[in-house]
């Protein structure tokens, strides 16, 4: 499946929302009735590239007093052959 590049759609730091296939971990449970389960999130786009993009859905409400960004940021990085749906919100 072909992307386009979400920049075009939104600028690093806006919101996005993206509905994805996640992994599933089974214990003690019969491996061919297991299959990836579909996902969604919202969050902050920190990082656009070829093969994944990397959201933060929690992070500091000002400038990070460290340098290097802010190291209790929350989010996600998901593969761009998982996803499914990704698009601006607002």
């Amino acid at each position: 499946m072909k992307w386009r590049s979400l920049a075009v759609m939104a600028d690093m730091g806006e919101i996005i929302y993206i509905r994805y296939q996640d992994h599933i971990l089974y214990h003690r449970s019969d491996p061919l009735v297991m299959a990836p389960q579909v996902r969604e999130t919202i969050g902050w786009l920190v990082y656009e590239g070829d093969e994944y993009v990397t959201i933060s859905w929690d992070r500091d409400a000002g400038p990070p007093s460290l340098k290097g960004g802010d190291s209790k940021a929350t989010g996600l990085v998901i593969l761009r052959s998982d996803i499914l749906e990704m698009k601006k919100v607002g």
